[in-house]
């Protein structure tokens, strides 16, 4: 391809970014309590002040990555919006328990007071993210440490004993792999390793996420399967039948990093044949364009509500997987399927006159909720897909010009 048309996705994807960090500067900062506003209005209004603490995490990681690796971006009011958000986190993130470390709340009053716990990890994964990644700014090791105290906790629930999540086991719901939490942990694991030199630690741990993932390639490597079970089965019934096209396409690009950086050839063709590939060709709706959130592996009905709606993140994660792939793989088709996916991503979520992107449409593509924000949707996947679709493109201009 000329280096034309890259430079056009990479001046609109650029001018993207700078409207959507401007969107949540201007509109998100509690410059009372601290920490962030998280459910903004399509025009930016604040309609709750609930704060909820994984989007507390992803915020201040996004604005920490952006102040560290984007010249742009190397502002102060970026870098004071990161420490207030860590410090409101630091404060008033972790729930108290009788025995144990306790958990980390799922979302708090504005004034930091705890509201709801989930049973999950999520809540202490971005903790991790927003601590080590600001602690690359500021050169804070006690909040280094914190990070990796959190992240051996997390290690702890998952490998050896998950009752610290509050989670009764029931004897007719056997524990299962749920894609989510190895890729999670593989994520944390590249966030706290980049660029040190003690990645030992870690080096088990990154196996067993991907020995996980590799676990949802079912049906004789025709689909990816949402859930399994531990020992990579198929599990019965509508849970073990569903299919989440985007959460697919992500653990496509962890896998894809994972294994150039590894240098495994074998993990390469696997993430992008199995994990881009086929969630693309079965999930997207060719009758509307975009991506369907869930599917049936034998065509039933889903049973989740949303199931046909066009949701932001999996285009997002879609954007990054292919660009991404092909950056490193050049194959034409692979860059054919970022068009497609750009073309309606663009058309369909940005909104012109407020900035920021529209998080659920229709299966026809029209916009059902229109708030920026609210309880999964902050200031991430839109924010972290442009960032690192510009520095592919980056990537790929200057190669051709090299």
């Amino acid at each position: 391809m000329t280096a034309a048309p890259l430079e056009q996705y990479r001046e609109r994807i650029r001018t993207e970014l700078d409207r959507v960090v401007d969107f949540w500067l201007k509109n998100s900062h509690d410059k009372e309590h601290g920490g962030f506003f998280n459910c903004l209005g399509k025009d930016g209004k604040v309609y709750d002040e609930l704060k909820y603490v994984w989007l507390q995490g992803r915020q201040v990681w996004m604005y920490s990555r952006l102040y560290r690796t984007m010249e742009r971006f190397h502002k102060p009011e970026i870098l004071e919006a990161a420490k207030s958000g860590a410090a409101f986190l630091q404060k008033f993130a972790r729930v108290p328990a009788s025995s144990g470390p306790g958990k980390c709340a799922f979302c708090l009053t504005r004034d930091g007071r705890a509201v709801k716990v989930q049973r999950t990890i999520f809540s202490e994964c971005f903790y991790v993210m927003a601590m080590d990644e600001l602690s690359r700014i500021t050169q804070d090791k006690e909040m280094q440490a914190d990070a990796e105290s959190m992240m051996d906790q997390l290690i702890f629930w998952v490998q050896t004993d998950p009752s610290g999540l509050g989670r009764p086991q029931l004897p007719g719901d056997p524990p299962v792999n749920s894609m989510a939490v190895p890729m999670m942990l593989l994520c944390l694991v590249d966030q706290l390793t980049e660029g040190r030199t003690d990645v030992e630690k870690y080096k088990d741990l990154s196996g067993w996420c991907v020995e996980r993932i590799l676990q949802h390639i079912q049906r004789d490597g025709k689909a990816i399967l949402e859930s399994v079970t531990l020992n990579g089965k198929e599990l019965p019934g509508c849970q073990g039948r569903l299919q989440n096209p985007g959460h697919a396409l992500e653990a496509g690009w962890f896998l894809l990093q994972y294994a150039l950086a590894k240098g495994d050839v074998q993990l390469q063709k696997t993430a992008v044949d199995k994990f881009m590939e086929i969630p693309f060709h079965t999930g997207w709706d060719k009758q509307h364009g975009g991506l369907f959130y869930f599917l049936d592996v034998d065509g039933h009905c889903p049973t989740q509500l949303e199931w046909n709606m066009k949701l932001w993140w999996p285009h997002c994660e879609a954007l990054i997987a292919y660009l991404m792939a092909y950056s490193h793989i050049r194959e034409p088709k692979l860059l054919d399927r970022f068009k497609l996916i750009y073309d309606y991503t663009f058309r369909h979520f940005s909104d012109e006159k407020h900035g920021e992107w529209f998080g659920y449409l229709s299966r026809q593509g029209e916009v059902v909720l229109d708030f920026k924000g609210g309880p999964f949707k902050g200031f991430f996947h839109v924010p972290r897909c442009l960032y690192m679709c510009e520095k592919l493109l980056d990537g790929l201009l200057e190669k051709q010009d090299s």
